[in-house]
């Protein structure tokens, strides 16, 4: 089946919750197609540094040929930083990129309808949470879907399109629009937790941190394993520490409350680290270690962490 794809809209004014790891990336990707942008966060710490990580992310998808030279003096003029939630009253559309938590997000979803025009389009990049369950306090279920897009967001041509089981197609042609103008292209699953990505990548890295846990192999052979017999580019929990540890016990911790899947309670290593935090990539050490890792400033917020 060919990825789904729709026209790409003119230049939006779109809005984006949170300023952690992802919502910068959505911001970037934006604001890289044309769009202006609007990132909401109350965190102090992620407003300061967003735009450095965003010029940082453009800086990254230049060496990688996915931007034009220009992109890091370009892009951080389409983007306004904010901590006001009422900011996002004039926009067309909303990617919310808050941290993994079933009552943040549905809170969140109900003062996005509060505050958004009527005909505004409700986007999660949530990981876990059923769309419909976030759907369902803002009194116009048929324009929320789910947008997962996948880290580094302006490395990844496709994205995890959730449609709920009240999103309106006119929502979800809207939805793939908005990636083609980005160069992304939809895949649309159906609702549930964890959708088709999570639901089978979040056991498998707390399978393959058991492994380590239980002495039958470090975290590079683990990793090996699954790059050299299966050919993946990456093994899952090098993909774990590029998601973020505190990322994934959030998502375990969803999908273990959804499901009652006892496969999906984190295991003593994983929950340790993220408790040390040694969080991944982005602290420079997870289940691997990266010199020279950007740590980045701020503690968690209302909206966002440095997680998401």
């Amino acid at each position: 089946m060919q990825p789904e794809t729709a026209p790409p809209p003119p230049p939006l004014t779109v809005g984006v919750v949170g300023a952690g790891t992802m919502g910068v990336g959505v911001a970037q990707c934006l604001a890289a197609a044309g769009h202006d942008v609007i990132v909401v966060d109350p965190d102090p710490g992620a407003l300061a540094d967003g735009p450095a990580r965003l010029r940082e992310g453009a800086r990254a998808a230049v060496l990688l040929r996915k931007a034009p030279r220009d992109a890091p003096d370009l892009l951080p003029a389409r983007v306004r930083w904010t901590d006001e939630l009422r900011q996002l009253g004039d926009v067309s559309f909303v990617v919310e990129c808050a941290p993994e938590r079933i009552p943040l997000k549905e809170e969140l979803f109900r003062d996005l309808a509060a505050v958004c025009p009527p005909g505004a389009v409700l986007a999660s990049c949530t990981s876990a949470i059923p769309v419909d369950r976030l759907a369902a306090h803002t009194g116009r279920p048929e324009q929320v879907l789910g947008m997962h897009v996948m880290n580094p967001a302006w490395a990844k041509d496709a994205v995890e399109v959730v449609r709920g089981p009240r999103t309106g197609a006119h929502t979800l042609d809207r939805a793939l629009g908005l990636l083609a103008g980005m160069g992304k292209h939809g895949i649309v699953v159906s609702d549930g937790p964890g959708f088709v990505s999570n639901r089978v990548l979040m056991a498998t890295v707390n399978d393959a941190a058991a492994v380590v846990q239980a002495g039958t192999a470090d975290a590079a052979t683990v990793d090996r394993v699954f790059q050299e017999c299966f050919g993946h580019a990456m093994g899952p929990l090098g993909t774990a520490d590029l998601i973020g540890l505190d990322t994934v016990v959030d998502t375990l911790d969803v999908l273990r409350t959804l499901t009652a899947d006892a496969r999906f309670t984190p295991c003593a290593l994983l929950a340790g680290l993220v408790a040390e935090g040694r969080l991944g990539r982005k602290t420079g050490q997870g289940f691997h270690t990266y010199p020279g890792a950007r740590r980045h400033s701020g503690t968690p917020g209302a909206v966002s962490s440095r997680t998401r």
